[in-house]
Parts: structure tokens; C-alpha cells; sequence
């Protein structure tokens, strides 16, 4: 992990490919190392056809590498690839310079975006479970015999038998305590859903913009920049769209070949996702591989039991685009396979949000009835809950009882319709619900 004491480390990165280079990764891949607050002194690229176990890429590029990092004063190097243990050792001797992988990369932006308690402790988890596979044939001195005291001679437990049981034990420590917040969680969840509230949870490739819809939907100040993984914390809030009442929750961002260790830490924020009715499905509309990171999210989706929930495509970032407007298409006009509708939106100036909350409350059934009910004189209760849902437009009083005017969501109709003094209501009922 990155030396806090120092400030804009200058950075060596290094990109394997085992073919054509794609130039959105060794982009993302120089987002990263700046989003952890590298310098980044200069790129090599490695072609590998074999990888080399030892050092996965070959002696000549490795030279070319070494030459580089002396030239350029690197205080450390970046490999945008999954290093073994053995390779990061073996690497770091030669070239004298700490060598951190994609996954340490990753690990340690996420130490430095974690606030809450249940973050920090997500991510201390899996630092502690990447460093485990570090202690295997670790350093000389790891292996050395401790002396035995009076009655305790012998051969003694090694210094890296010793590190890997306080290991072990602080691992099942943040466990134990990761549990209670899941149980916490999942009342609060069991809470919001006896509120019987649609849950909707914003999903997307990191940096996609879905703090700052968050922020727009719920007026609310989840922090929100321009740059990778800026919101790890799950933030959730109950907003207001046409026709009823929501809750909205904002996760953590994905990313091509996102680390084990990371998916199952997060497991508690990624429930959000898991446990939604409806996935806002948040994509850089400007990315010109948003294609791709649509489907690099499908794929952790359905690796953490969300791939099969219903999905809304938000095409977040219009600004960008020159002479792009807010729109809405159709599941009918749409060639895509999955037949997922669209709404295009900018989040930061406020465009089509409007738009958005309207086809959100479609999706979630939240069309509004409308017509007149009479109610008499003994119907009190119901008269009370239709003003508690501010649902009465107009209202006049006669010897029979009460002649309504109102205008409600069909799902709030439907729920007075069936309770036991909810016969006025049923009239209103038989509307269809939109088809999507």
C-alpha cells in the first residue's frame, strides 16, 4: 500500500497485454493510479505472450522496465495485472522499488474513500485478505525460530507462523463485527420493506455520475467528484416521485475485474443492489465504451444475485454531447436484446430529471387515479386516510355523507380498496397498469 507519509509518489506504470492493446484500459488503469494519488512519471507497455512465472513478463522487457524507473525516478511501480505473490517479491528485488498489482491498486483507493465504520472495516477485511496470500514463503526473517522459555523448549513457533494467526484471528475479528452491521442492515432493510416502499438502488461503472443523480433525486449531499470510486459508504434516502414515495440507494461503483476480495467485503453494500425492485442502471452517456461497461456491470451484477432484477438504462452526462436532450425510449424502439427502455439525463445541470422521475413512477406502478367517491357519514376512517394522503381535491358535505374529489396513486387506491372500509374506492380501481 501506498506510504501515507508522502504525497504524489511518482508512479511507473506498467501494462501488460496478451494482444492488441485496448486504450480504455491503460486509460482507466492511469485513472486509477491518479485517483490514488500517484504521479504518474512514465507508461510501459509489456505484449506477453507466456506469461513468465517468475516475473510474469520477459527479461528484456523487464530490463526495459528497470531502465525506465531509474530514468524517470519512480518511487514505485503499478502493474495493471494480478501479480502472485512470488512475482511481486521477485519483481520488487530487482528493480528495488515496491511493486503494487491492480488489486493492492484498488485496495488502497478504497482505504483512503472509506468513512463510515462499516466501510473502513469492509475494507481492512479485504487489505487483511490480500496480504494473507503475501505471507506465503514471505520474507528471510518471518521464518526464524523463537527461543523456548523454562519448560517451553523447543523448536518454537516461527515468526510467520506468528503473523499468520494474528492475522487469522483480527480476520474473524472484522467478521464478527461485519455480521453485526449485517444484521443491522438487514432490519432496517425488513423495516423499509413492512413500509411497503419500492426499494430502487443506483448501479453503474464507477464514475458514471451516480452520486450526483443520487444527489439530484433526493436532494441530498452524498459526496460526488470526478474521479474513480468517490462513493464506496451506501447512502439511502426516502424520496418523492409522482405518484408516491421511494427509497433510494446509492452504491458502491464497478470496475472491469473487480477484485474477489473487494466483492465479497462489500457484500452488506452490494445487498442494496441485490435486494432492490428496480436497478437504475447509471451509464456515462459520453463514454464511447459505454457499451462495454454496461456489460461489465451485468457481469457483477450477476455475480452478486442481481443479474435478473428489472433494470431502467439512465444516460447520465448529456452535457457533454453536443446538441443531446433529455429523452425517453421506448422498450419498443430499442434494438438492444435486452429490450431495456432509456432515459437521458444530465444529472449535474438538471436535465431530464423531471422526465426520469416520471418513467421511474410508471416502472413502479405509481399511476394516479382520479374521479369521485361518495362517502357516508359513517365512513369517518377512510375519509381521515384520504386526507392523511393528501389525496382530496375538492370536498362537499350533505345529509348522506361526503361527495370527494380525489386524486391518488393506484397503489394507495388499491390498498384502501382492500381494507375493510375501503368499498367506496373499488369504482376507481379497474385501471390497467402500463405495460413494460
Amino acid at each position: 500500500m501506498f506510504d501515507r507519509s508522502k504525497r504524489g509518489e511518482h508512479a511507473l506504470l506498467i501494462q501488460p497485454h496478451f494482444g492488441k492493446l485496448e486504450e480504455d484500459v491503460l486509460e482507466e488503469f492511469t485513472d486509477l493510479a491518479r485517483s490514488a494519488g500517484a504521479t504518474i512519471a512514465a507508461t510501459v507497455t509489456a505484449r506477453i505472450d507466456r506469461p513468465n512465472p517468475a516475473i510474469l513478463v520477459g527479461t528484456g522487457k523487464l530490463e526495459e522496465i528497470q531502465a525506465a524507473a531509474e530514468a524517470t525516478g519512480a518511487d514505485l511501480v503499478l502493474v495493471n495485472h494480478t501479480l502472485s505473490p512470488g512475482q511481486e517479491r521477485n519483481l520488487e528485488k530487482i528493480l528495488g522499488r515496491r511493486v503494487i498489482d491492480r488489486t493492492g491498486l484498488i485496495l488502497d483507493i478504497f482505504a483512503q474513500r472509506a468513512h463510515s465504520h462499516e466501510g473502513k472495516l469492509q475494507v481492512e477485511l479485504a487489505q487483511l485478505r490480500h496480504i494473507a496470500t503475501r505471507l506465503i514463503r514471505g520474507w528471510t526473517h518471518l521464518e526464524r525460530q523463537r527461543g523456548g522459555s523454562i519448560g517451553l523448549r523447543g523448536p518454537g513457533e516461527t515468526q510467520l507462523e506468528t503473523d499468520r494467526r494474528l492475522l487469522q484471528k483480527r480476520v474473524e475479528q472484522l467478521q464478527k463485527k461485519l455480521e453485526k452491521v449485517e444484521v443491522q442492515r438487514t432490519q432496517m432493510r425488513r423495516a423499509r420493506v413492512r413500509s411497503e416502499m419500492p426499494r430502487v438502488a443506483l448501479v453503474g461503472y464507477t464514475n458514471a455520475g451516480k452520486s450526483t443523480l443520487f444527489n439530484a433525486l433526493a436532494g441530498a449531499e452524498a459526496y460526488a467528484a470526478d474521479q474513480l470510486f468517490a462513493t464506496l459508504d451506501p447512502t439511502v434516502r426516502r424520496i418523492g416521485i409522482p405518484g408516491g414515495n421511494v427509497v433510494l440507494a446509492d452504491t458502491v461503483g464497478f470496475v472491469r475485474d473487480l477484485p474477489h476480495e473487494l466483492v465479497a467485503a462489500f457484500r452488506s453494500t452490494l445487498s442494496e443492489a441485490r435486494e432492490a425492485d428496480l436497478l437504475l442502471h447509471v451509464v456515462d452517456a459520453a463514454d464511447p465504451h459505454r457499451e462495454e461497461r454496461i456489460a461489465q456491470v451485468d457481469e457483477v451484477l450477476a455475480e452478486v444475485g442481481a443479474g435478473e432484477l428489472p433494470q431502467l438504462l439512465v444516460y447520465n452526462k448529456i452535457d457533454r454531447i453536443d446538441g443531446a436532450q433529455p429523452r425517453h425510449d421506448a422498450p419498443d424502439g430499442i434494438p438492444d436484446p435486452s429490450r431495456r427502455e432509456r432515459v437521458w439525463v444530465s444529472a449535474r445541470d438538471g436535465l431530464g430529471m423531471s422526465l426520469l422521475t416520471d418513467v421511474l413512477g410508471n416502472r413502479l406502478g405509481f399511476t394516479r387515479i382520479r374521479g369521485q367517491v361518495s362517502l357516508p357519514p359513517s365512513a369517518g376512517r377512510l375519509y381521515a386516510r384520504l386526507h392523511a394522503l393528501e389525496a382530496i381535491r375538492s370536498e362537499q358535505y350533505t345529509d348522506e355523507g361526503w361527495l370527494l374529489e380525489v386524486d391518488l396513486p393506484r397503489s394507495e387506491a388499491e390498498k384502501l380498496a382492500g381494507s375493510a372500509d375501503g368499498g367506496p374506492i373499488k369504482p376507481l380501481i379497474p385501471v390497467p397498469p402500463p405495460e413494460w
